[in-house]
């Protein structure tokens, strides 16, 4: 394990990014020389320094006021002068239910990937982590372990992993052999400052890290001063990958983050493992829940109320229907189950505290997740929730009993429904997120420093969690470069936002045996893109440490294309007035596969959609010729009711199938 720590717990948000332009020397030094004029004198200059950021980035950390900000954007040298800000934090089965079984075939290089994760770092002693057996990291690493986490292995199978019983198995990773190295960035009081991942960055790009995962994100600021944006772009420029969460924020519709193009934006996707717990009241009816509930209750049956049934006072009634602090009476609770509204999470912990037996919580949201809980609960839909309170209500001594949960087998995949989704807030033509990974219900290395739970009176540890959201999803892509080109399509009946909420569709790992054709991207070609959407010459070259201003009339080809970059999806979002809408898409795609390879197209489109291609073959003589096309599309804005619909252009060979999703958006049905 590789591991690097960065931040102060506790840190304000006065603080500053300023990038400095490439032609300014590049060391600490500097750096305080130049806050020395700014603020008067070196020892100033020393107190309000805060990093240095000189392996990858001219750039450094400071503690300013705005005034001093806004002198500073002034100054020779200064390219950009960016608040800090902070940001969100967004397996047994889960290889195996997406096409990776234990015995999948393994490659000896595979032990020289290095994949670097920045969040809230890892516990070193996790027999997840275990590297005995590794060699050295390779010689390409330029970094140094912690003295706490002195080894160089990761990614270890452990057997007999599991939670309560469930969901039994060996814990993996994709990769056994690679490594791992961490970059803590976040911490729990605060979160993710800007400076801290910034500083995460530019010592993962000059470690040699060949990936980087990151599960964080939270702000939507232009692509040439969002930290994230400007960070990864320069490690694409290193050939190293970002792989990004799409964000917690679903089911909203334009909620997705991380959505620059030469990031890989992973939404979170189910798989066909559930956890439910059954619910026998005592009329004989039984109903199930959902949630993670390790406990077997002695008794057949306890008393049953409601929390607004058992409110301190009148006053309280309201609250008490949450099971909110301070709105029971202790009295009426212990001994007892109790039916409680969610409003936020811990209803179970206040039950338990004021001597309840267990909570019976109705939602009908995060149903397609399992909670933990501290105590005996489960959680159960409006339309079960109003049966067990009609239950209550018609019997002077109702009763009930949780028991432990199960796990079954359901219906997958299909999209979470915190998971986020598009339309890409940044760009109109660039769909996110890319792709779906499972970020529901995974058995995930857990740290023995915190209860499962944090909740007051928990008293529960595990070397292993059940953990659920985008940042589950992330790393399942990180090991996989990207398979882009061969998602298993999903379903639009099944998810209603359809590419807004899975992009191409399901990863499917195999495909980085043999993905046929890529579709590279450089930085050149964002740089295009970025002239297409407008963004001027001058915060372009801030984004690319360019001396000089960008002159983007000089850098658009002649026939620009609906979106001037090499992307493979195509987004055509229609205009808000009558008539037809038409978008030219120019692609280029690199032979990855056989030497000799020729690839027929079919075209598939929606109703009230025409898509034409040129040409409709593709033929390549040896491996890296490159060949190009053009698909152009035209929809009619009053063709349909609704938010997106979708084809596809298909590329097949004799050994490969390559699949590119086409999207129509029509931006007046979002809010409908």
């Amino acid at each position: 394990m590789l591991t690097s720590v960065f931040g102060v717990k506790g840190e304000t948000k006065d603080y500053y990014i300023v990038f400095l332009s490439n032609q300014s020397v590049n060391k600490a030094s500097t750096h305080i020389s130049i806050l020395s004029a700014l603020k008067g004198s070196d020892l100033d200059a020393k107190k309000a320094h805060v990093y240095s950021y000189t392996k990858s980035f001219n750039a450094f950390a400071t503690k300013l006021s705005e005034s001093k900000a806004r002198e500073l954007s002034g100054m020779d040298g200064v390219q950009s002068v960016i608040l800090n800000q902070y940001r969100k934090l967004h397996t047994t089965r889960s290889w195996d239910f997406i096409g990776l079984p234990q015995t999948a075939r393994r490659k000896k290089l595979e032990s020289d990937i290095i994949i670097g994760v920045m969040d809230t770092g890892i516990t070193p002693q996790s027999e997840s982590f275990n590297d005995d057996g590794f060699s050295p990291p390779p010689a390409k690493w330029n970094g140094s372990c912690h003295h706490f986490a002195n080894f160089s292995g990761c990614n270890s199978q452990v057997h007999n992993a599991e939670l309560f019983g469930l969901a039994k198995g060996t814990a993996r990773g994709a990769v056994p052999a690679a490594r791992v190295a961490m970059y803590k960035v976040c911490w729990a009081s605060s979160g993710c400052s800007d400076m801290d991942l910034l500083a995460g960055f530019d010592a993962a790009i000059h470690d040699g890290v060949d990936i980087i995962s990151i599960s964080i994100g939270g702000l939507t600021g232009a692509y040439t001063n969002d930290t994230i944006s400007m960070a990864s772009f320069h490690a694409m420029n290193k050939g190293i990958l970002t792989v990004a969460s799409a964000g917690n924020d679903g089911p909203s519709l334009g909620s997705v983050t991380n959505h620059a193009p030469w990031l890989l934006t992973v939404a979170a996707s189910g798989i066909d493992r559930g956890f439910q717990s059954k619910v026998v009241l005592g009329n004989g009816k039984t109903v199930n829940g959902i949630g993670i509930n390790g406990f077997n209750l002695k008794q057949k049956l306890y008393p049953i109320t409601s929390g607004d049934d058992v409110a301190i006072n009148s006053g309280s009634q309201e609250s008490a229907r949450f099971c909110l602090e301070n709105t029971l009476d202790p009295r009426k609770v212990k001994g007892k189950l109790v039916r409680c509204k969610l409003e936020t999470w811990g209803s179970d912990s206040v039950i338990k505290g004021l001597g309840g037996i267990g909570t019976i919580i109705e939602s009908d949201m995060f149903l397609d997740t399992a909670q933990i809980f501290m105590a005996p609960a489960t959680m159960v839909n409006s339309t079960v929730g109003e049966t067990i309170s009609d239950y209550i209500h018609s019997t002077r001594s109702p009763s009930a009993v949780i028991y432990k949960s199960e796990q079954v087998k359901i219906s997958a995949p299909f999209i979470a429904t915190f998971s986020s989704r598009g339309p890409n807030p940044g760009t109109k033509h660039v769909l996110k997120p890319d792709i779906a990974a499972p970020g529901i219900n995974i058995l995930a290395s857990y740290t023995p420093l915190q209860t499962l739970t944090g909740l007051k009176g928990d008293t529960h540890f595990s070397k292993f969690t059940i953990m659920f959201g985008t940042s589950m999803a992330c790393p399942h892509l990180a090991f996989d470069m990207v398979c882009m080109r061969k998602a298993t399509p999903m379903s639009s009946r099944v998810n209603q936002n359809a590419e807004l909420a899975y992009g191409v569709g399901q990863l499917n790992p195999r495909c980085a045996v043999s993905p046929g054709l890529i579709y590279d991207m450089d930085s050149m070609s964002c740089v295009q893109f970025l002239c297409h959407e407008g963004y001027d010459g001058s915060s372009i070259a801030s984004l690319i440490h360019s001396k000089s201003k960008i002159d983007c009339a000089s850098l658009l080809p002649p026939l620009v294309s609906e979106d001037a970059i090499n992307y493979p999806t195509m987004q055509l979002t229609l205009k808000n007035k009558k008539g037809i809408t038409t978008g030219t898409f120019r692609r280029t795609v690199t032979n990855v596969g056989r030497d000799k390879s020729t690839y027929n197209a079919t075209i598939r489109a929606p109703k009230g959609v025409n898509i034409t291609l040129e040409p409709m073959t593709l033929s390549f003589s040896h491996t890296s010729k490159r060949r190009s096309f053009k698909v152009t599309v035209s929809a009619n804005v009053n063709g349909s009711k609704k938010l997106v619909v979708s084809g596809s252009l298909i590329w097949r060979s004799c050994c490969n199938v390559v699949r590119s999703p086409i999207v129509i958006l029509n931006p007046q049905y979002q809010n409908s």
